[in-house]
């Protein structure tokens, strides 16, 4: 199977004389067919890491056994998996196997055994993952992770340490069963993964995410794709985000080529998939007339260290004193932008809402509805429903409810930066 890289990008070209910030959006698709394309080396592999803390007994551990079983009998058989259970220690209950009918019997036996206690050091569960991720160099190399506790605060040096060296050798999914769990210490592991966070309300609910999870990281068949970013001399990457289907901000995250280009990692494609991306230049601005290209955005894959280019876009810039041209705001821009701004108004409200400072977080909540309204973001619009209570989302009058439970509330902070995409009739 192939697939091909097209590359769209959106933008307002015409800047008032003196501006120095170039926007554009770039809509990347994956489409399974003919022409320029990339393949996957054929090998895949999948790694789940499974919290069995004393806090998982019980309903939650004997859930997670469950599901952990469905997902290994459903591996295909040209699969390579491994499990990793962690408490204050991590264990490989499975190391590396191909997802044969001996090896799956063999690891679903392990499951069964598996029994919860000890604490939550997730920077060891990490460590011994990337030493069986390590063994497939070449491999599609994914990971679930499902926690539904606080990791311990002694282990952040080190999380952020371990992270640092699995960054770039494997993709991770992030999952938080009840609500005792942070949501920015799961976002801290799927960013830096390229993974995704969400919340499991209750055990029962385990099962059916895993199969999710693991049907997206099979339809996954190209790995070690990075956004290529070339600018002009004296240019400056100001950001570079992706901004559908959920907010992702790589601009720190940049691999240095050579001067002044730079490789944005974006994590593993499947076919028909499409993504979009924000990017904001600042350049030497020009006088009225004249034109000059201020970025070509590639997209860039690599095979046993063999690069090749599957899609090309450019950014331009044109200074104009013609108000009509440059006051216009290109429609995905300016969506996109109020994207970031939603997601940003939710966290800062809910944050304000746990200082309880209600003034603040009513007029950041309020901001967020009004967004969502605005851009048709029925998603988030439904779950800020259950944080306060509308009046008028056109203007963002809202009223926080009084009792609001801790899942509502740590779902729309785990959901936030979920966007929803230009609607086409715009």
């Amino acid at each position: 199977m192939t697939t091909e890289f097209k590359a769209e990008v959106f933008q307002n070209q015409y800047l008032p004389q003196g501006t120095q910030e170039v926007h554009a959006i770039m809509t990347v698709t994956a489409l399974a067919g003919e022409g320029v394309s990339a393949t996957a080396t054929g090998e895949s592999m999948f790694g789940i890491i499974c919290d069995v803390s004393g806090s998982m007994g019980g309903e939650k551990i004997h859930a997670a056994k469950a599901a952990m079983i469905k997902i290994v009998s459903l591996l295909s058989e040209d699969t390579s998996f491994f499990i990793v259970t962690g408490a204050s220690k991590a264990g490989v209950i499975v190391p590396v196997s191909k997802a044969t009918k001996t090896n799956k019997e063999q690891a679903i036996a392990s499951i069964k055994g598996i029994s919860a206690g000890g604490g939550t050091v997730i920077s060891r569960w990490l460590f011994e993952s990337l030493k069986q991720f390590q063994k497939m160099p070449r491999a599609l190399r994914q990971a679930l992770l499902l926690t539904d506790g606080q990791n311990d605060e002694s282990d952040e040096k080190q999380l952020n340490e371990v992270l640092q060296r699995c960054e770039g050798v494997f993709q991770c999914d992030c999952r938080g069963v009840g609500t005792d769990w942070q949501v920015n210490q799961l976002q801290l592991i799927s960013g830096k993964l390229l993974g995704t966070t969400d919340i499991i309300p209750n055990a029962a609910m385990i099962e059916a995410d895993f199969r999710e999870i693991l049907a997206k990281a099979m339809s996954k068949n190209i790995s070690d794709v990075a956004l290529r970013l070339w600018t002009p001399q004296s240019a400056k990457v100001l950001f570079c985000k992706q901004v559908s289907p959920d907010i992702v901000d790589l601009t720190n995250r940049a691999k240095v080529v050579k001067t002044q280009v730079g490789d944005y990692p974006t994590g593993a494609w499947g076919k028909n998939e499409s993504r979009d991306y924000h990017f904001c230049i600042q350049v030497q601005p020009g006088n009225v007339g004249d034109e000059m290209l201020a970025g070509r955005a590639s997209l860039i894959y690599t095979v046993d260290g063999v690069e090749t280019k599957v899609a090309e876009a450019r950014i331009l810039a044109i200074w104009t004193d013609d108000d009509a041209k440059s006051t216009k705001i290109d429609r995905r821009v300016a969506h996109y932008t109020g994207q970031a701004e939603l997601a940003q108004s939710i966290q800062e409200g809910l944050e304000a809402r746990d200082r309880g400072n209600m003034e603040i977080a009513t007029t950041k909540l309020g901001k967020a509805v009004q967004l969502a309204h605005e851009s048709g973001n029925e998603a988030t619009a439904k779950l800020l429903k259950k944080v306060v209570d509308i009046e008028d989302a056109a203007t963002g009058t809202v009223r926080l409810k009084r009792d609001v439970t801790k899942e509502d509330a740590m779902t729309l902070e785990t959901r936030s930066t979920k966007t929803t995409r230009i609607p086409k009739s715009s």
